[in-house]
């Protein structure tokens, strides 16, 4: 983990070239920055056990995560769809930028607390990496103004990611992206009763300053194609004048590239904060 200074130097810095309206917040409680570490199952690990993965992971959970005041939130989740069936996803999220650097910290103390003794610290965590490869990326995002959380729930749900990319038109606006935004929220996400949670985030820390990514929460992956038809919809609900539709279309289109990829998770509802 960088250091305090050097976060807020690179965060002043992206700052500088990233657009206000990706940064704004709404009134409702929600996080400021989201880190998201895509780490990599140990293929090569015999004795895997998923019974026996979660409760490793839960024992760190409960000593540590839960007890960290800095880390808002955690959430992991497994691959279901995606390019690399290796990927396993951990999510966090702070309430500010120097909270991440002090929640690093903060773990260190809480896991020498939990494990005093050096040797059985050691013999814990050597158990735990066994199940992980070496290789691992972060990226950190913070929240877009329009969302539909999704409330704890015991069990497993579908997480569909969609990872696209900001165009920064010429003749955009902070105004006009948060009008549009949010009127599509609004009007279709808050009202698709197949979605159990939305969320929108950009790019803060990473390799790609242009990254936009949706999330889009349901009950199974039945509820996916439901999805995409209810939107359709409720789309022409709101805009019945195909005329006016395609001028929304045509406003909104201009922000991105229309390049995409989708990725489909599997929460781990036991190893959630």
């Amino acid at each position: 983990m960088k250091t305090t200074r050097l976060k807020l130097l690179i965060g002043f810095l992206l700052l500088m070239v990233f657009p206000t309206t990706m940064c704004s917040q709404t009134q409702d409680v929600q996080p400021k920055y989201i880190t998201v570490t895509t780490g990599h199952w140990n293929m090569n690990y015999e004795n895997f056990d998923k019974d026996k993965w979660i409760a490793t992971e839960k024992e760190f959970l409960d000593k540590v995560v839960k007890k960290n005041e800095f880390i808002l939130k955690s959430l992991v989740f497994t691959h279901r769809f995606t390019p690399d069936n290796t990927e396993i996803i951990f999510v966090s999220t702070y309430a500010s930028w120097e909270d991440i650097d002090k929640a690093y910290e903060r773990n260190g103390e809480l896991i020498k607390e939990a494990w005093p003794d050096k040797a059985k610290r050691k013999e814990y965590f050597d158990m735990k990496d066994e199940y992980y490869a070496a290789t691992h990326s972060d990226e950190i995002y913070v929240p877009i103004p329009g969302m539909k959380p999704f409330p704890p729930s015991d069990k497993e749900t579908i997480w569909l990611v969609v990872k696209g990319h900001f165009a920064f038109p010429e003749d955009g606006s902070k105004e006009e992206f948060d009008a549009l935004s949010k009127e599509y929220v609004d009007n279709v996400i808050n009202k698709n009763e197949f979605i159990k949670g939305f969320y929108q985030h950009a790019h803060a820390w990473g390799s790609d300053r242009t990254d936009y990514v949706r999330v889009y929460v349901v009950d199974s992956m039945g509820a996916l194609d439901n999805l995409g038809k209810r939107s359709t919809e409720l789309f022409k609900e709101h805009w019945p004048d195909e005329a006016k539709r395609k001028e929304f279309g045509k406003k909104m289109r201009k922000y991105f590239t229309g390049k995409h990829g989708d990725y489909i998770y599997t929460s781990v509802p036991e190893l959630t904060k």
